[in-house]
């Protein structure tokens, strides 16, 4: 029998499947990282906030079909657990630049999926890692 994944460990797979899919444009995958039970909402950089699934499931597939490609990448990850909800705030770094972001995840299912993505401009910190930092559970 497997041993279950610690809480932390398991948010963030859920995180890393939110940034692959992005830079693979792979639209079913995004869909299926998010929450379809718990009501969804997302603040893309520059953009409204945009409230429920409609919206933006609609909001990423315009961003995954119309936008050139580009890399991007989460570094510097910081988990917390709060029972059935968990926060990631990481840095996404782009060819365009380095936004800082929080993804909010709900346990719906037996998986951690996505409630809330926010990102924003943020300078560069002094050093990226793609493990985890300040782990809580």
């Amino acid at each position: 029998m497997t041993k279950p994944m610690p809480e932390h460990a398991a948010v963030l797979f859920a995180n890393d499947a939110f940034y692959l899919a992005f830079a693979n444009r792979d639209l079913d995958a995004m869909e299926d990282i998010w929450a379809k039970e718990t009501s969804i909402t997302c603040i893309h950089p520059g953009w409204e906030p945009l409230l429920g699934r409609d919206e933006v499931m609609e909001s990423l597939e315009a961003i995954l079909n119309n936008s050139p490609a580009t890399n991007i990448s989460c570094k510097n990850p910081t988990v917390r657990v709060f029972g059935g909800f968990a926060c990631v705030i990481c840095y996404e770094v782009l060819d365009q630049g380095v936004l800082v972001a929080t993804n909010i995840f709900v346990h719906e299912g037996g998986q951690w999926k996505i409630i809330h993505h926010q990102a924003g401009a943020a300078p560069p910190p002094e050093s990226m890692e793609d493990d985890p930092s300040d782990v809580m559970q």
